[in-house]
Parts: C-alpha cells; structure tokens; sequence
C-alpha cells in the first residue's frame, strides 16, 4: 500500500441512558483483539457509493451487534498505523438507536458487548485516543 493511501474505517457511537455501547473485541481478532471498543468496520463500497459513512456504519452495527440505527452524524476523525503496518483513516460517527437489542451477534469478532458510562470507561484506562473519543463525544452530545 502506497504511503499516502488509507483504509478507512467507522465507528458507531450509540448511547442510551448516558451509558456508551461498546464491544469487546474477539481476542483472536487481527486488530486489538481483547480490547474494548465502539462497534464500527471497514468501507467497502465501489467508487461512486452514496453516503459510505453511514452506510457502512449501520451495516456494521447490524452485523456485529445486530441493531439498527437511524441518523448518524460526523463527531471526529484520525489517523492512526494498525498491528501489520496499515495506514488508517479513522472516522467516529454518533448514531441514533432504532431498534434492538445488541449482543455479540458475530462471535468471531465480537466476544461480548457492554454499556458503559463515560467514567465507567474512563476508569478502565483505555488508551489515550479512545478517551480522546470519549471525551469529544461527550461534549457532542447535547442530551
């Protein structure tokens, strides 16, 4: 892959109840096994796709946690090199919560699902990007 060249991936933030959905990741998982993490995946859409973000944020929702989600809105975005060397174009997306109740619907990728209050994470010493995210989502939200 070219140096200038990303993957891009989405995160789906989904609160209820000013608790944060957050899956734990499967620990054989390539990227982060074992860590907690929002739902989110990977684009993959051919050229000329409408609206990439959202839609590959609510198919992965419905994939690995299997709810559905409505609107979702652009919160903020990173770059960051995963465990093989991959450059990554990270975008976090605030979503709102349609219907269901989420589990671990794709074992081999999600081992359990959580909700957590921003102190609840926080307290758990996730790395400092994530409680970067935490932090940026919480003065997103307006409820």
């Amino acid at each position: 892959m070219e140096a200038d060249t990303y993957l891009v991936n989405v995160d789906g933030v989904v609160v209820r109840d000013r608790e944060y959905l957050l899956i734990e990741r499967a620990a054989d998982e390539a990227h982060a096994g074992g860590t907690l993490a929002f739902p989110g995946g990977t684009v993959e859409q051919p050229p000329g796709s409408e609206n990439p973000i959202e839609t590959t944020v609510r198919r992965e929702l419905n994939e690995e946690v299997g709810i559905e989600v409505g609107d979702v809105a652009y919160v903020t975005s990173r770059t960051f090199e995963t465990d093989d060397g991959s450059q990554c174009l990270n975008i976090v997306t605030m979503c709102e919560h349609v219907r269901g109740e989420p589990f671990p619907r794709a074992p081999d990728e999600v081992a359990a699902v959580h909700w957590l209050t921003a102190d609840e994470i926080r307290a758990g010493d996730p790395p400092a990007f994530f409680e970067r995210y935490v932090d940026l989502i919480e003065a997103y939200r307006t409820d």
